[in-house]
C-alpha cells in the first residue's frame, strides 16, 4: 500500500525509481571451534579473492568517474588484502586456535588496527588503520554471505535511501543512475543537501523514518520541490509525479534561456549572481549556469583532499585555474575554514565540547602562522591572473581582522620585494557569520573592502540552535525578523562606507528569502550554481522599490518567521 512521508525539500526535481538502501548490514557472528581447519582456510582464501575482485572493479569504476587520483585510495585497500604478514597471521590463528575464519580475521585485524591507531604522531599509520577496518568489513561480508552497499557499482536507476549521506558517499554518486536520494536526518544546509543541489539530484531530507519504512527494491516517488516521498506509489500517483517531472523539465528549459542574460530586476537594477564552489572542477557548473562570479571558493577542500598540508605551488595552481577560468569576473576566495565539522587527519585539533564554537577557521590560521602565510602567498601570486577578492572566515573582533590583514600586508610586501607580480587591486573582506561582527558592522565597514554574510552559521549562532540537530531544527529560521535585522545592519553599514555586501550562505538562493534580500539592498548573491538561473528568473519580475517596502515591513512589523513568509507571499503573488 502506498505510504506518504513528508520531509524537507532541499534539491529541486522529481524522480520515480526503485530504492537502494545505503544502510550498514549486520556483520555479527559467533566465535566457534572447528575441526576442519583446512576448510576454514579455504573459506578465508575464497573471501579474500572475492574482496580483491570487488575492489579491482570499484577502483576501475572510480578512476573512470572520479579520476585516477581519487581512485588511488583503493590501491591501499588492495595492498592490505595481499599483505603476507596480515594474511599469514589470520591463517595461523585459524590453525593454532582451531577457530572459524570470521573470528580469526576479526581478532587479528583488531590487533593491527589498535597498534596503528596508537601511533598518534604518525598520520600515515593511522590511515592504514582505517584501510584495514574497511577491508575487514568487506572480507567479513563475503564470509557471512552478506551484501555490502556500494555506490560505485550501481548500474541501474535507483533512489538512495539512507540515515544520512557523508561527503564521500555523495562524491561517489553517478548521476546517470542515482535519480534522487532521501534521508532520515539533515536540513537545507547539511553537506548532503548542498551536494545534491550541485549534482542537480532531487533530494528530500529529514524524513525521520525512511530507512525503517523502505525495503530494498521498493518503488519510491520523490518530489524534491515540495518535500513529498511516496513509498510504493499507485499507477495514478506515478503518472502524477511524471507529469510534475515533465513540468519541471520545461521550467528548467525556460530558465536556461537566461544563461547569457544579465541579472536585471523589473525596475532595471543590476544585481550580481555568483556561485559557491569547492574545487576548480566546479567552474564548469558556474559557467554552464551563467554565474557572474564566484562568491565563495571554499579552499578547505584543498586541505581535506590531501595527506599533508598542500604546498604553496599546489595552492597557487588551484587558485590560478579558478581566476583564469572566470576570465576577469570576480572570485571571492575564503581562507582555510577547517574545524567544526571539517577535520584534517594530519592536523591534530584538540577534542572540544563545542567544536563549532571552538578552535577553527581564522583562529587556527592566526595560531598556525606558517600555514596561513603559505596560503596567502599562493593567493597573492595567483592574483595576477584574474579578479581576486580574499575573505577571512569566523571573524569575531576587529583585532581578528587586523591581525589577519597585517599578515596579508607583510606577505604582499615580501613578494613585491622579491619581484613577484602581484595585483594592486585585491579586495580584502570578511565573512559575517558571528553575531558580534554583525552587530559591530559599522566599525568593521571602515576597515574592510566588503562583507559576505554566511547565513548557515550566522543563523545557528544567533538562534543558539545546531543546524544539524533534528530536535532543534525548527529554530533554524532564515526568515526570523531577528536574522533579517542583523542582515539589514550589515548591508546598511557597508553602504554607509561605500562598500558592497554579499551573501554566500544557502539563504542567498532561497526563493522566499531573495525578495527580502533584494529589499534590504544586498548587492551580491552567491549560491549553488544550479540555483542561479531560477533566481535570475525570479529577480527579473521583482521591483526593488516594492521589495524595499516588503523588507521594511518584515523587519519592523513582523514578530515571527511565519508572518514574514506570509508577507513575502503577499508581495510576490502574480
Amino acid at each position: 500500500m502506498a505510504e506518504l512521508l513528508k520531509g524537507i525539500a532541499v534539491s529541486d526535481g522529481v524522480a520515480v525509481a526503485k530504492a537502494y538502501l545505503l544502510v550498514a548490514p549486520d556483520l555479527s557472528f559467533e566465535k566457534v571451534s572447528v575441526d576442519d581447519v583446512s576448510a576454514e582456510s579455504a573459506r578465508l582464501a575464497d573471501a579474500l579473492a572475492k574482496s580483491t575482485s570487488d575492489l579491482e572493479a570499484i577502483r576501475s569504476k572510480a578512476a573512470e568517474s572520479l579520476g585516477e587520483e581519487e581512485a588511488q585510495v583503493f590501491d591501499a585497500h588492495l595492498m592490505v588484502l595481499s599483505d603476507p604478514e596480515l594474511i599469514g597471521a589470520i591463517e595461523s590463528n585459524i590453525k593454532d586456535n582451531q577457530v572459524n575464519a570470521e573470528s580469526a580475521l576479526k581478532e587479528v585485524t583488531d590487533m593491527f588496527i589498535g597498534m596503528f591507531e596508537a601511533m598518534e604522531d604518525n598520520p600515515y599509520m593511522q590511515e592504514r588503520a582505517a584501510d584495514i577496518r574497511d577491508v575487514t568489513k568487506r572480507v567479513l561480508s563475503h564470509l557471512l554471505g552478506v551484501k555490502l552497499p556500494d555506490l560505485t557499482m550501481i548500474d541501474e536507476e535507483v533512489i538512495i535511501v539512507a540515515d544520512d549521506l557523508t561527503p564521500s558517499d555523495t562524491a561517489q554518486l553517478d548521476r546517470r543512475f542515482v535519480k534522487a536520494f532521501v534521508t532520515n536526518i539533515g536540513g537545507r544546509t547539511s553537506h548532503s543537501a548542498i551536494m545534491a543541489r550541485s549534482l542537480e539530484i532531487p533530494a528530500v531530507v529529514g524524513t525521520k523514518e525512511i530507512t525503517q519504512m523502505v525495503k530494498e527494491g521498493d518503488i519510491l516517488a520523490v518530489n524534491g520541490i515540495e518535500g513529498d516521498v511516496i513509498v510504493n506509489p499507485t499507477d495514478s500517483q506515478i503518472a502524477e509525479f511524471n507529469t510534475k517531472a515533465q513540468a519541471f523539465a520545461e521550467q528548467k528549459a525556460e530558465w536556461e534561456k537566461l544563461v547569457h542574460a544579465e541579472t536585471i530586476t523589473a525596475d532595471g537594477k543590476h544585481l550580481e549572481l555568483a556561485a559557491n564552489i569547492g574545487t576548480p572542477k566546479d567552474l564548469e557548473g558556474v559557467i554552464k549556469n551563467g554565474g557572474e562570479g564566484v562568491g565563495l571558493y571554499r579552499t578547505e577542500f584543498l586541505y581535506m583532499d590531501a595527506s599533508d598540508f598542500p604546498s604553496e605551488e599546489d595552492q597557487f595552481n588551484a587558485y590560478k585555474a579558478v581566476l583564469e577560468g572566470m576570465a576577469g569576473k570576480p572570485v571571492v576566495v575564503r581562507t582555510m575554514d577547517i574545524g567544526g565539522d571539517k577535520e584534517l587527519p594530519y592536523l591534530k585539533l584538540p577534542h572540544e565540547m563545542n567544536p563549532f564554537l571552538g578552535y577553527r577557521a581564522i583562529r587556527i590560521s592566526l595560531a598556525e602562522d606558517g600555514m596561513f602565510r603559505t596560503q596567502l602567498r599562493a593567493l597573492l601570486r595567483a592574483s595576477a591572473y584574474g579578479n581576486l577578492r580574499i575573505m577571512f572566515p569566523m571573524i569575531a573582533t576587529l583585532q581578528d581582522f587586523r591581525s589577519a590583514k597585517a599578515i596579508f600586508d607583510e606577505e604582499k610586501a615580501k613578494l613585491i620585494a622579491e619581484g613577484v607580480n602581484v595585483s594592486d587591486d585585491i579586495q580584502v573582506g570578511i565573512m559575517i557569520e558571528i553575531p558580534a561582527a554583525a552587530v559591530l558592522a559599522d566599525r568593521f565597514a571602515k576597515e574592510v573592502d566588503f562583507f559576505s554574510i554566511g547565513t548557515n552559521d550566522l543563523i545557528q549562532y544567533t538562534m543558539a540552535a545546531d543546524r544539524m540537530n533534528e530536535r532543534v531544527s525548527y529554530l533554524y529560521q532564515p526568515y526570523n525578523p531577528s536574522i533579517l535585522r542583523l542582515i539589514k545592519n550589515v548591508i546598511d553599514a557597508a553602504h554607509a562606507e561605500g562598500k558592497w555586501a554579499g551573501m554566500c550562505g544557502e539563504m542567498a538562493g532561497d526563493q522566499t528569502a531573495v525578495p527580502l534580500l533584494m529589499g534590504l539592498g544586498l548587492d551580491e548573491f552567491s549560491m549553488s550554481a544550479t540555483s542561479i538561473l531560477r533566481t535570475r528568473s525570479l529577480m527579473k519580475r521583482l521591483d526593488t522599490t516594492k521589495m524595499a517596502e516588503l523588507a521594511e515591513k518584515a523587519v519592523t512589523e513582523c514578530d515571527t518567521a511565519e508572518e514574514v513568509v506570509a508577507l513575502v507571499e503577499e508581495y510576490t503573488a502574480e
